[in-house]
C-alpha cells in the first residue's frame, strides 16, 4: 500500500501561521535609580533560564519588610526563570567645619606670647586665628544605613524603582523572546521540510519490504515446507507493521501544527513547548528505528538534530 497523503501536505511551510503575540524570553537584565532624602539607593535585577519562579531578594537592613510586597508583585508578572534583585543604598556625604582645639590652642598661645612682646600690639582676633593653616578643618559623616531617612518615603521610593526596573527587564526579555521566536519559526519550517522529505522517501519502502517479505517467505517454505499459511500471514503482517511508518510522518505533521499554534499563542509557552519537543523526538526515534533505506534513515537522523536544536532554544522561554 503506498503512503497515503499526510496532513502535513496540507500545511505548507509558506502558509503556516506566525508568532502573532510576543515571547518572553526567561533571560534579561535591568537596573533603576535614584535618591531619596539623601539617600541614594539602586536596583539591579537579572534572570536566567529556571524551571519554575524563584526570586531571590538582597535587600539592606531596616527594608526587609518589602519583600513580601516586592514579591508579589513580581509574582504577577513573571512565570518562570530565576530572578535576582539587589538593593543597594549609600547615604550621601555631607562636609562640615570643625576646628582642631589642639592647633587653636597652639596658635592662640603663640599669638599671646607673640603680642606681650609687641608694646602696643593688640589682642589676637579670632577670626585671624581660625584663619590660620590647620585650624579649621573638615569633618566627612557619611552613613549607609536608612535609619535616619523618613521610612515611609524611603519605602515609597524604592519599591517604586522596583517596579521601573521590573518593566525593563520584560521590555528585555521580550525582546530576546522576539529573537527567539525567529528561530524557532526557522528551526519548525526546517523540521517541517524535512518531514516532506521523509514522506517522499518512505513511498518506496513498502515495495522494497514487499520485496523482503517474498524472500523471508521462500525462505520459511524451504526450510518449513507444511508451513501452516495462518503462520506465513503473521510473518507477513509483522513485517509489514516495522516498514509502515505513516503514524508517525501523521504524528509529526499534528505536532508541527501544534508548535505553530504555540508561537502563536506566544506568552507563557515555555513548558508546552518542552513537552511537545519531547513528543517530536520520540515520533523521530521510532521514524528512524523503522526505517529499511539508507535515504530515509539519514532523513531521520538530520530531523533528530534539528529537533535536540529546537529543545535547546526551547528552554529559553518563559
Amino acid at each position: 500500500m503506498p503512503i497515503a497523503s499526510l496532513s502535513i501536505a496540507s500545511l505548507p511551510i509558506a502558509s503556516m501561521p506566525i508568532a502573532s503575540m510576543p515571547i518572553a524570553s526567561m533571560t534579561g537584565f535591568a537596573r533603576s535609580d535614584g535618591t531619596t532624602d539623601g539617600t541614594a539607593w539602586a536596583w539591579e535585577l537579572r534572570s536566567v533560564n529556571g524551571r519554575g519562579l524563584e526570586l531571590r531578594f538582597r535587600l539592606p537592613g531596616g527594608l526587609d519588610a518589602l519583600e513580601p510586597a516586592l514579591r508579589a508583585i513580581a509574582g504577577t508578572r513573571l512565570k518562570r526563570g530565576n530572578v535576582s534583585a539587589n538593593l543597594t543604598l549609600k547615604r550621601e556625604e555631607r562636609t562640615a567645619l570643625a576646628v582642631d582645639d589642639a592647633a587653636l590652642e597652639q596658635a592662640l598661645a603663640l599669638a599671646l606670647a607673640l603680642a606681650a612682646r609687641i608694646p602696643g600690639a593688640p589682642a589676637p582676633r579670632a577670626e585671624a586665628l581660625l584663619a590660620l593653616p590647620g585650624v579649621m578643618r573638615q569633618a566627612q559623616t557619611s552613613d549607609d544605613s536608612p535609619s535616619k531617612v523618613p521610612h515611609t518615603a524611603l519605602s515609597d521610593a524604592v519599591s517604586a524603582g522596583f517596579a521601573v526596573a521590573l518593566d525593563a527587564m520584560q521590555t528585555a526579555r521580550l525582546g530576546e523572546g522576539g529573537r527567539l521566536g525567529t528561530i524557532l519559526s526557522a528551526q519548525i519550517a526546517e523540521i517541517a521540510a524535512m518531514c516532506a522529505q521523509a514522506t517522499t522517501e518512505a513511498a518506496d519502502q513498502p515495495a522494497a519490504q514487499r520485496a523482503r517479505m517474498l524472500d523471508s517467505v521462500n525462505t520459511l517454505l524451504a526450510a518449513i515446507p507444511a508451513l501452516p499459511e495462518e503462520r506465513i500471514a503473521q510473518e507477513v503482517a509483522i513485517l509489514a507493521a516495522r516498514s509502515d511508518v505513516r503514524e508517525e510522518l501523521d504524528r509529526l505533521s499534528a505536532h508541527l501544527a501544534a508548535a505553530h499554534a504555540l508561537l502563536a499563542e506566544g506568552l507563557n509557552i515555555g513548558r508546552r513547548f518542552d513537552f511537545l519537543v519531547q513528543e517530536f523526538n520520540r515520533e523521530a526515534n521510532t521514524l528512524c528505528s523503522k526505517s529499511a533505506s539508507v535515504a530515509l534513515t539519514a532523513t531521520g537522523l538530520r530531523l533528530k538534530a534539528t529537533i535536540e536544536q529546537l529543545r535547546e532554544q526551547v528552554q529559553n522561554i518563559e
